[in-house]
């Protein structure tokens, strides 16, 4: 890598910033962003309302799963003893003494030579210590043949067991999947499918979780307009509401698409007053840059809460954070209001947020090296992201597209971000840089 000759240079000498004006480290801004969110309080509810969720504390196990022993097949419940050297020129015979279906309370008593018919499921009789699947059986119809099937007619008097069976063999025991008081599911875990069933399977009506946090997404500038409608002279199709949306609600929140709001301080001021109050965190994108038009500066900065900065970053210079509303306030992220920048600027500091109010443990996207197909410049004092695709099967990176913030197209056929730090100016070929994975 290449680093600047002059190792006292301003590292924003390159930029317009007046010589005054603080500039911000992307990890300043990250590490300023996280010390003001934090985990959402633990709230209990049903499980089917707590998909997607985490887990606020380790689930324990009341009871043993399975509660009792229980048979794996359709069959017979038998003793061992009675089935040693039977073969089908050979059966062992047994007199069937009832019938036991899933969900069975009173059971037979199976003795000696004696057999029970026994569905999947069902609690295994005293005195039984094995299955014999139907299979291995004549079904009970007497006729020597084995049968495929429990459509034999009851009552049956006996039933032809065609080969030995091993004691245990069919039968689920008790506590072979959890023991009582085992810690089945721990903090922090997101709560699937399979998790939701655990809980299920261990008696847990209702459970109690991180909520998911409730993100308010909204996009300004008056040349937004919806998608689908007619696009005048100077509008633009407003895309940053739907990316910033989609990837809220892919790193694990509840998110509330609000789309365009025209550049209009009252617009604007009453747009996120109506949505303070079903927000956790507020993500907007648009008018953080310098520029005559600063309705969002302008309307932010009245709540008196919300910091605009420079960061030594490309794309994404421009960043606002703070918080707004009564109270404690909400914390609100202004995002860059370039596609490209709006994107990079939510991974690298909006993500990690959701992820700490979710509780979850992995807050960051996972780092990893790669070895550079092309070679790259970037600017002194810059901490680049350059869109990629990386190859994991040869640990490469090829940069996708260019470098500026509005490719679109680009963004959407990469699936990392590679990283310059700010002392480097040049990348060659074959040298190795650290690329952030985004897909998980």
């Amino acid at each position: 890598m290449t680093t600047p000759s002059d190792p006292n240079r301003n590292p924003d000498a390159c930029c317009d910033d007046p010589p005054a004006a603080r500039t911000w480290t992307v990890d300043e801004h990250l590490a300023d962003v996280l010390a003001q969110v934090a985990p959402l309080p633990p709230i209990e509810l049903q499980l089917l309302d707590a998909r997607g969720c985490r887990l606020a504390e380790d689930a324990l196990a009341p009871g043993d799963l399975p509660p009792f022993d229980n048979s794996s097949m359709d069959g017979y419940a038998i003793r061992t003893v009675d089935t040693v050297g039977a073969t089908e020129r050979y059966p062992s015979v047994l007199g069937v003494v009832g019938e036991i279906a899933a969900g069975a309370g009173e059971l037979p008593k199976v003795g000696p030579g004696q057999a029970a018919r026994i569905m999947t499921g069902a609690p295994m009789p005293p005195g039984a210590e094995a299955v014999a699947p139907v299979e291995w059986t004549d079904g009970g119809t007497g006729t020597g043949r084995a049968a495929d099937s429990m459509t034999a007619p009851l009552p049956e008097e006996e039933v032809r067991v065609l080969r030995e069976v091993t004691a245990g063999a069919h039968v689920r025991r008790r506590g072979s999947d959890v023991r009582a008081g085992d810690r089945v599911l721990t903090a922090g875990t997101r709560l699937g499918p399979t998790q939701l069933g655990l809980l299920a399977a261990i008696g847990c009506g209702t459970v109690r979780v991180r909520p998911r946090p409730r993100v308010v997404v909204l996009s300004t500038g008056s040349e937004l307009v919806q998608p689908g409608e007619p696009v005048g002279p100077g509008q633009i199709s407003d895309s940053n509401s739907f990316t910033l949306t989609a990837a809220a609600q892919e790193a694990g929140a509840i998110a509330y698409r609000v789309g365009g709001v025209p550049d209009d301080a009252a617009v604007l001021r009453s747009v996120l007053e109506d949505q303070l109050g079903r927000a956790d965190l507020i993500v907007t994108s648009g008018g953080v840059s310098v520029g005559a038009h600063d309705v969002v500066k302008e309307v932010f900065e009245s709540y008196g809460g919300v910091d605009f900065r420079r960061l030594r970053m490309q794309p994404g210079k421009p960043q606002g954070f703070g918080r707004i509303g009564g109270g404690a306030g909400v914390p609100l992220l202004a995002l860059p209001g370039n596609p490209v920048s709006a994107y990079i600027s939510f991974e690298l500091f909006v993500r990690p947020a959701i992820r700490t109010m979710l509780g979850a443990p992995d807050v960051h996207r996972p780092v990893v090296r790669a070895v550079c197909g092309s070679a790259l410049r970037s600017l002194a004092g810059r901490r680049q992201f350059l869109r990629g695709w990386y190859t994991a099967a040869d640990g490469t990176v090829e940069p996708v597209g260019g470098e500026s913030s509005h490719l679109v197209g680009a963004l959407a056929r990469a699936n990392c971000l590679i990283t310059v730090p700010e002392e480097v100016l040049a990348v060659p070929a074959g040298e190795g840089v650290d690329v952030v994975l985004l897909t998980d």
